[in-house]
């Protein structure tokens, strides 16, 4: 059975079926402190550590923070990361945030002392042997090790905690989980926790009675019993006010909602899924997210790896940003030049920065071939064909290209919406405002709307 070491980047077309990725495996023994002589071998790839009973390894030094610090299994070895904790984490004299592991070390945390040795043995995982699951594409291992576990968690009905930096694909994977479930057919209620204002977050989330407060000038349904029967996607689950923090938490636990201003109580048949860009362990420990609600939140934990520790999947999205932002009728495959040139670059912005580098290319006709290190400079050959009038200002003849390419993606994503421009502005991940008021002034018309 073939084995893929770590996350190396070693999968090629086609797929296999029957490939593992394989993790070397460590053991963590406490040799100073209330529990000393407790010892335990990593079965995951992140082993953390803590007196949260959420941890892998649970203490119950009360100089230890509830998340301590994780140590992780990485393709470039062993990585100890503190997790905020209120005594830090110590390798021998240092303080550390993050550091390598290449050897035997104790590690200091609290008034705990605890020895990381690493083994020579592995522990192996499955890989899909497919390169999607649903609108998320990826042919790494570290992708298709997620892809390999989503048919169960869609299966289920458990609520999902999605982690990933800002522009990973998080919400693109909360709907393909929606999609694969058994609610696949009922609704998927995207709130985006960063985007309300505090003082209107409870009514989104459970809506308002007439009369609840000022401007409550008709009832209001919020966004869970908006989800009825299917997924409410609560993203940036990190951004969510404390004081609101509570209200939630009773939602999960008891499944029934109270309207602001209500009286009568609404019972819910709804999956939730959060997303953060946030680690919440921190959160909880800065005591800006509750200990209770990331328990609740917390049963099935999906953390999406940034583009920059899976670049064999660059080439792949290039090649589906390409042909999706191209005019409709083009099938033209992207330049080979296109491909290397952004497939050295570092990332940061994810997959939403990347998917942003080719809209730039395509609509500026940036595309030429890259030699010596210099870009050469683009020729009329290479630019797309957009109307562009000589005889106007450059500012006029520039505003009007603009016009052209937001005409012609915003009809597209329209028509993939169906006319509705809720999910149009899910789809080109912008606001829905803002949306209609570009409508409205490049005069698109629109048949419906499923507001």
């Amino acid at each position: 059975m073939p084995v893929v070491s770590g996350f190396d980047p070693s999968v090629t077309e086609p797929l296999r079926g029957g490939e593992q990725i394989a993790f070397r495996r460590f053991r963590v023994t406490v040799t100073v402190g209330p529990d000393a002589g407790r010892s335990l071998v990593a079965g995951e790839p992140e082993f953390s550590i803590g007196t949260s009973r959420s941890n892998t390894l649970v203490l119950s030094d009360p100089t230890v923070s509830r998340h301590h610090c994780v140590i992780e299994s990485t393709d470039r070895g062993f990585r100890l990361r503190d997790l905020g904790s209120t005594n830090g984490t110590r390798v021998g004299a240092l303080v550390v945030e993050a550091v390598s592991l290449a050897s035997e070390a104790t590690l200091q945390l609290g008034s705990t002392c605890v020895q990381f040795e690493p083994l020579a043995e592995t522990v192996s995982e499955p890989l899909s042997d497919q390169g999607t699951f649903g609108a998320v594409l990826g042919r790494s291992p570290a992708m298709r090790r997620i892809f390999a576990m989503l048919p169960r968690i869609a299966a289920a009905d458990s609520t999902v905690l999605i982690e990933g930096e800002t522009g990973t694909g998080k919400t693109l994977l909360a709907e393909a989980i929606h999609q694969a479930s058994p609610r696949g057919q009922q609704p998927f209620i995207v709130v985006d926790c960063a985007a309300i204002p505090p003082t209107l977050v409870e009514s989104e989330l459970f809506g308002h009675e007439r009369g609840a407060f000022t401007g409550a000038q008709a009832t209001r349904i919020g966004a869970f019993e908006l989800a009825q029967g299917g997924t409410i996607f609560l993203d940036e689950i990190g951004e969510l006010p404390l004081d609101v923090q509570p209200k939630l938490l009773r939602v999960l636990e008891s499944r029934e909602i109270r309207r602001v201003g209500g009286a009568r109580t609404v019972p819910l048949d709804v999956r939730v899924v959060a997303a953060t860009n946030r680690d919440l362990r921190k959160e909880v420990n800065a005591g800006t997210f509750r200990t209770d609600l990331f328990y609740r939140l917390n049963i099935i934990r999906i953390l999406v790896p940034p583009l920059r520790e899976r670049r064999e999947d660059v080439p792949l999205l290039i090649e589906h940003f390409y042909r999706q932002l191209l005019p409709e009728g083009d099938t033209s495959p992207p330049p080979q030049a296109l491909i290397d040139t952004l497939g050295r670059q570092p990332w940061n912005g994810n997959v939403r920065e990347l998917r942003a580098a080719v809209e730039r290319a395509i609509l500026l006709g940036d595309l030429a071939a890259v030699g010596a290190g210099q870009a050469a400079q683009p020729t009329a050959a290479a630019l797309p064909d957009l109307p562009v009038d000589l005889g106007v200002p450059f500012r006029v003849a520039k505003q009007r290209v603009l016009d052209h390419f937001e005409r012609i993606y915003l009809t597209e994503i329209l028509r993939r919406a169906r006319g509705s421009i809720t999910r149009a502005a899910r789809i080109g991940r912008m606001d829905r405002n803002y949306l209609r008021e570009r409508l409205r002034r490049l005069d698109i018309q629109v048949g419906r709307d499923s507001d």
